[in-house]
């Protein structure tokens, strides 16, 4: 990467880092195979994983003195989940920086939540190798905020189709499958979206988009799955 293209990244992070620990954290392994085996950015993103586990986990702990072990583990799985931590990468704009194989560009790689996810916990580990824990703390932080904010009060409802379909498995009832259906003129398109879980209908939701009347199927289909398990578990009580 050009100097110039490390200094604008150093400035959408907002934090000092090593120029080449920088480079190193944007070397996905596709680059790395294709320019002879150079060092890839896997031992970083093993390392940032770590801290910003340590820095997410003690902030809920301080934080929020009242919630359960299983509480507290539900808002750091939300906060540091592949779809989360994808989420800042893209504000950061850390997609244009990455250093992908052929492959993997012709695909879309600078836009595929797994290796944005990656990338972003590399990020982590060069800055927190350049500062130390306090500094990563603040950046980290900052970073995964408004997530820490939303996880406390909307657990599942952080996304209710990964969330569904967790319980789904949990219970072993099925991978969800959605029928989506739609009305109306074009400019003015109404969504109908109705869950299965092998042939039962669990939730139906509705919406101007697909997507919105997925997530809002999932949610009903979730809440359906809970009820149902509590008058199972009442009924096995009795």
């Amino acid at each position: 990467m050009s100097a110039p293209g490390v200094d604008a990244l150093i400035e959408a992070l907002g934090i000092d880092v090593d120029p080449e620990l920088l480079v190193l954290s944007l070397t996905h392994r596709s680059f790395a195979h294709e320019a002879g085996g150079i060092p890839t950015n896997e031992r970083l993103e093993f390392l940032g994983d770590a801290v910003l586990g340590i820095i997410v986990t003690e902030h809920l702990y301080r934080t929020h003195p009242d919630n359960s072990e299983g509480d507290l583990a539900k808002m750091r799985s939300a906060t540091v989940s592949q779809r989360a931590l994808s989420a800042v990468a893209r504000e950061l704009g850390l997609g244009e920086y990455l250093l992908l194989g052929r492959g993997e560009r012709g695909t879309g790689g600078h836009d595929k939540d797994s290796i944005l996810c990656d990338t972003m916990e590399a990020v982590i580990g060069a800055v927190y190798l350049c500062h130390g824990l306090e500094p990563t703390r603040t950046f980290v932080e900052r970073l995964v905020g408004p997530t820490l904010e939303s996880a406390a009060g909307l657990g599942a409802g952080l996304d209710w189709k990964t969330s569904v379909q967790e319980l789904a498995a949990a219970r072993s009832v099925g991978a969800p499958t959605y029928q989506v259906d739609s009305s109306g003129p074009d400019h003015e398109r109404h969504f109908t979206a109705t869950l299965y879980l092998g042939e039962r209908a669990w939730g139906v939701g509705d919406g101007t988009s697909k997507k919105i009347a997925e997530q809002r199927a999932a949610e009903n289909a979730y809440r359906a799955l809970e009820a149902d398990e509590a008058t199972a578990s009442a009924s096995t009580d009795q």
